[in-house]
């Protein structure tokens, strides 16, 4: 910070004043550069590894010592010069202008890119009691490779309005125009590429993911927002763990560990180059395998990574990158590189003799100890390497645009087309010396040109390109090399439904697989299960439980299950609502057969004991039992057993009115005629002249008490359908699983004034046989009704709570039973004894037999 403050007061230009300045320590030197009328400064990580020397404090610190050439980021350097080499032979661009260049090497640390900042900004001469010109040494900056690096640059030179343009630095935080207002690149931010990684893992179902990621800005920004996304987007993360390069080999290998340990199948690495060989090194010493790797741009196309050893680990791996380019010309560029070109150059001959394995023959000494010596005459074009393989230029073809956006910024700043009245410096714009880096800041903001590959060039507000991606897979040819190939595409410019979008290629997983690998906490619950949450687990950790009988889920990974309407109930996988089963007691089934068979039964004993009547009608025993009572009690005998028949069958409007109606009138002629008999028995038997026939009064008298009697249940049934009528009715409370349909009653009150009259009745023909059971034996026809009214009030007092308490159709099926049970009951009673004596007996089937009397018993 003392450093970066002294600088500041020294590069600024202050009116009327000059500043004295000076910098304790060594300076810093480029590695490439070219003179040039208009000089602009590279800064890349040529070097991956810096070695660092604690200061003594009595004397000058030492230059950085930088070391692990990094080929990959030499062809970004190159890259740059092919470009500026490629403007000024542009007759059309930048006219009669030379282009220079100053291109340092920030050695992937940020101390380094501190310190080539400093030279950037304030030129690399030692300025002790020297007067400061308080202009920059360069116009614009191309770099850095990495997010922290930029980071430091962009803070350095924001405050001298320097603009810094980035190929490879993604942080969403450099988007951020208040701290970073002289920020630009031409790859994506992270904002989207976090966004797009979260759909991806989304897309295929990976609902249970590790992390790790860079412990730089890069990587922990990055990761942040992929977690906030893919949290919102159902992902659970396992773990999230941090790397450095500079951590030690214990550390790395507690973070393989965590990830040798975890479920997850699928690995999301936001890694810089440098984390990312740190930590596959750690992965293939403690073979690690078996995981999916999904991979961030920063090394997903990074071709030194596909080696046999390395795809055995990153075999099949995904991720986005930006789209790759050709730029022509830059082939044989990279081939024609040679010390020759500057033999004191220290960078071309470290090249030079790491690429080829040797030392070159010269005074100055060599960085490495080869066996064997070369003189520089070898052809690039016999090596295959990370500097010369230009099959995948997207980052390079970063470097390419961004030369050319500050090419044309400067072309568009000389010709005064960009600059407009709400431009605060006053500078002549035409003139190139008197042009500063303010003016080509403004520029650079406006500038919107097409390469010759058809890209179109422009930046946001926050200095951004558009973002688009490519989905890369890693997949094996025939000869067992990796290739790097689309399989999908990004478009953050599109709808959210439209922005993700995958080719027709297939997928080669893990393990060269065509299988997608699986990645979930939980396997997934299929219809008719309902997720349950795991207490102190993630919501992607659950139980699938079954749905509750009534309740369905027809999708998988249901989180609730819905109760089905009313008249619906859950089939046997609950997967789906279905009609509920329709219940009530049929003629087609065992039940309502076998009662019908039974009434139908009655009724034919019925007719038949009417028929012994009929052809027995003028026997004596006929004769003293009213013929016309009996009858009449036959036929009502007959319509009871009928009347049991419209309790069978789907429950209508009519039935429902009828079979209650009939059942009341038809009981209540049943025992009006019974009550008749009862009457006329005990008037006969109790004249007071023996052998007196029966009065003739008595069968008006009969006919009317019959019809009294059955006109009162006649009159409240008549009150019961007028004022609340039985209807059908779906009961779907009682059985969960099905509808009973019934007959609601209507008024319960008319239901049981109906069947407290035939109680009644019943009653009073049980009093009065049983005071008529002193009769002669020889016909003593009040027993047998005595007997009959026993089992009729039986049956009807025990139906009440059976009636009650059965479920469904067994309460229509025990009403039934109580109807066949009574209707027997009076038939066999009160007939049987004749039908024996008319048909097995018949010499008992006498006036003198009927009518006789012992003597005790007149007496």
């Amino acid at each position: 910070m003392l450093v970066f403050g002294f600088l500041l007061l020294c590069s600024i230009k202050t009116m009327g004043e000059k500043a004295n300045c000076s910098i304790i320590g060594q300076p810093e030197y480029p590695l490439l550069s070219k003179d040039g009328e208009i000089i602009i400064g590279g800064a890349f990580s040529i070097h991956s590894k810096i070695n660092l020397e604690m200061p003594s404090f009595t004397e000058k610190p030492h230059r950085l010592l930088c070391t692990s050439l990094n080929l990959r980021e030499f062809r970004f350097a190159q890259t740059m010069i092919f470009a500026i080499e490629e403007i000024n032979s542009n007759q059309m661009l930048l006219p009669n202008i030379s282009f220079g260049y100053q291109i340092f090497d920030s050695c992937g640390s940020t101390l380094a890119s501190m310190r080539s900042s400093m030279a950037l900004i304030n030129g690399q001469e030692l300025t002790a009691e020297h007067i400061c010109s308080g202009k920059t040494a360069v116009k614009a900056i191309i770099g850095e490779s990495e997010s922290s690096s930029t980071i430091v640059l962009s803070r350095a030179t924001g405050p001298f309005k320097i603009p810094v343009i980035s190929h490879f630095a993604t942080c969403a935080c450099l988007s951020n125009r208040k701290q970073f207002p002289s920020f630009f690149r031409t790859i994506p931010s992270d904002y989207y590429q976090s966004r797009a990684l979260a759909q991806l893992v989304k897309h295929f179902g990976w609902t249970w993911v590790g992390a790790v990621r860079s412990d730089n800005d890069y990587g922990n920004n990055g990761m942040a927002t992929f977690v906030e996304i893919a949290e919102r987007e159902g992902v659970c993360i396992e773990y999230s763990e941090a790397i450095s390069r500079t951590n030690s080999k214990e550390k790395t290998a507690k973070v393989v560990e965590v990830i040798k340990k975890g479920t997850a199948k699928v690995l999301v690495a936001f890694l810089a180059q440098g984390e990312m060989d740190v930590l596959l090194e750690e992965i293939i010493r403690q073979n690690v395998t078996g995981l999916q790797w999904v991979g961030s741009e920063s090394w997903i196309t990074a071709r030194y990574l596909a080696t046999e050893r390395d795809s055995k680990v990153l075999g099949g791996a995904v991720g986005f990158t930006i789209s790759k380019s050709k730029i022509p010309g830059l082939k044989e560029f990279l081939l024609k590189v040679n010390p020759s070109q500057n033999p004191s150059n220290a960078l071309l001959r470290e090249f030079w003799e790491m690429t080829f394995g040797c030392s070159l023959s010269s005074t100055i000494s060599s960085k490495f100890e080869y066996d064997k010596f070369c003189d520089g005459s070898e052809h690039l074009s016999n090596v295959s390497n990370a500097f010369t393989d230009v099959s995948e230029l997207r980052i390079s073809n970063n470097v390419y645009k961004a030369v050319y956006a500050v090419a044309y910024a400067l072309h568009n700043t000389i010709a005064c087309k960009t600059l407009n009245s709400s431009y605060s410096e006053n500078i002549t714009c035409g003139n190139k010396d008197l042009m500063v880096s303010s003016q080509v800041l403004h520029s650079l903001q406006n500038v919107n040109f097409t390469m010759a590959s058809g890209q179109t060039v422009y930046f946001d507000q926050n200095g951004d390109p558009m973002a688009r991606y490519e989905l890369i897979n890693w997949q094996k040819n025939g000869a067992g090399e990796t290739n790097f190939i689309t399989v999908g595409h990004y478009d953050a410019s599109l709808p959210s439904e439209q922005q993700f979008v995958m080719n027709s290629i297939n997928i080669i997983w893990e393990g060269d697989s065509y299988t997608k690998p699986s990645s979930v906490c939980s396997e997934r619950c299929q219809p008719g299960f309902r997720q349950a949450v795991i207490k102190r687990r993630p919501v992607c950790c659950f139980e699938c439980l079954r749905c509750p009988s009534g309740e369905i889920s027809n999708t998988t990974d249901s989180a609730e299950c819905v109760k089905c309407p009313l008249e619906y109930w859950s089939n046997e996988n609950h997967s789906m609502c279905v009609l509920k089963k329709v219940e009530f007691l049929s003629f087609e089934e065992n039940m309502g057969i076998l009662l019908t068979a039974f009434s139908l039964t009655g009724v034919s004993l019925t007719i038949a004991v009417a028929l012994v009547f009929y052809n027995f009608i003028n026997t004596p025993l006929v004769k003293a039992s009213n013929a016309e009572l009996s009858f009449l009690l036959l036929f009502s005998l007959s319509l009871c057993f009928l009347c049991s028949l419209t309790f069978i069958g789907r429950p209508t409007e009519w039935s429902c009115m009828l079979r209650h109606t009939a059942f009341g009138i038809t009981f209540a002629l049943c025992m009006s005629c019974v009550l008749a008999r009862t009457i006329a028995v005990v008037m006969a038997f109790k004249a007071t002249v023996p052998g007196s026939s029966v009065p003739q009064c008595s069968l008006p008298l009969q006919r009317i008490s019959v019809f009294c009697c059955t006109l009162f249940q006649v009159i409240i049934c008549t009150l019961w359908l007028v004022l609340a009528p039985p209807m059908p009715f779906k009961n779907i409370t009682h059985s969960l699983d099905k509808i009973i349909v019934e007959c609601d009653l209507g008024s319960a009150i008319g239901f049981w004034a109906v069947l407290v009259y035939i109680g009644l009745l019943s009653v009073l023909c049980f009093i009065l046989a049983f005071l008529a059971r002193k009769l002669p034996d020889n016909f003593n026809e009040a027993k047998f009704i005595t007997f009959s009214m026993i089992i009729f009030c039986a049956v009807w007092i025990t139906f009440i709570p059976a009636y009650v308490s059965s479920p469904g159709k067994f309460t229509v099926a025990v009403e039934i039973f109580a109807i066949l049970a009574s209707s027997f009951g009076l038939l066999f009673c009160i007939f049987t004894p004749k039908c024996y004596i008319i048909l097995l007996k018949p010499d008992q089937n006498t006036r003198k037999h009927i009518m006789g009397k012992t003597h005790n018993t007149s007496q």
